[in-house]
């Protein structure tokens, strides 16, 4: 009954909770709320790779009851009051601790961060009951390649034990360049080696592919800093063979926005 793993673009801000901005992602809502259906089986827990818990070493949270990080500004006040009350999962933070050992990785414990919109907005969609618990996990601030593939390798092993992952980012995150028509050219070139290196192959020849991410004429142009597209070098090294599809792509603020679902 083996999870599968989401790259998960979360859209801008506090969304959901904003009408004027939900019209804008009604196709990423329908696909994030029709995921749980999809699996084998209901997850007892979820661990979330989030773009916006960026630390000097790789970290978990690991607070019971994880509380809210409003870590965006200008929006409604009521965007303030946000809650999602999902427990955490001691039982999957000893699991990963005894896999870090294991892989010769670095986690450490965080017993203060809670969940920040790169794990409340989707997962709100997803799960609103917030009824299976949740553990958040940061990126690293060295934003290696190579180091969050072999992360992912070593979260792999939760698919098999009933935890679902998800990494949290965006495919285009160029604060500058939403809105702009010039914007749209690159970032759909983008998006098409994206696509090509997550579907047309897999294992360690996606990974080789996806290497390559910053060679890419527009790599730049889309993400001048890579700290949303690093969950999808965790996801593609958690992924192993199994293959990628696209989960939802829509329009938003003239831009391609791209989730992909592996296995």
């Amino acid at each position: 009954m083996k999870q599968p793993v989401f790259f998960i673009s979360h859209g801008g801000g506090p969304w959901p909770w904003v009408e004027a901005m939900r019209v804008r992602y009604r196709a990423t809502e329908a696909a994030l709320a029709g995921v749980v259906s999809t699996l084998p089986q209901q997850p007892k827990a979820i661990a979330i790779v989030t773009a916006h818990w960026i630390t000097a070493t790789f970290s978990m949270a690991t607070h019971a009851r994880p509380g809210m990080i409003y870590d965006y500004g200008g929006f409604p006040e009521h965007t303030y009051e946000v809650q999602y009350p999902a427990p955490n999962s001691a039982e999957v933070c000893a699991r990963l601790a005894e896999l870090a050992s294991e892989h010769g990785l670095t986690l450490r414990a965080d017993p203060n961060h809670g969940f920040d919109h790169g794990v409340f907005v989707p997962l709100h969609v997803m799960r609103p009951q917030a009824d299976i618990p949740v553990l958040s996990l940061s990126i690293q601030v060295n934003y290696d390649y190579a180091q969050h593939v072999a992360y992912g390798r070593m979260l792999a092993a939760l698919r098999d034990e009933g935890v679902l992952l998800v990494c949290s980012g965006l495919n285009y995150h160029n604060m500058r360049g939403f809105g702009r028509a010039e914007s749209l050219a690159p970032a759909q070139a983008f998006n098409a080696f994206l696509n090509d290196a997550l579907t047309q192959a897999a294992g360690q020849a996606r990974i080789d592919a996806l290497a390559k991410w910053d060679h890419h004429p527009a790599a730049r142009l889309v993400h001048p800093e890579e700290d949303h597209l690093v969950p999808l070098f965790v996801a593609v090294g958690a992924a192993g063979d199994d293959p990628g599809q696209v989960l939802v792509e829509e329009m938003v603020m003239g831009i391609p926005m791209v989730s992909w679902r592996f296995g």
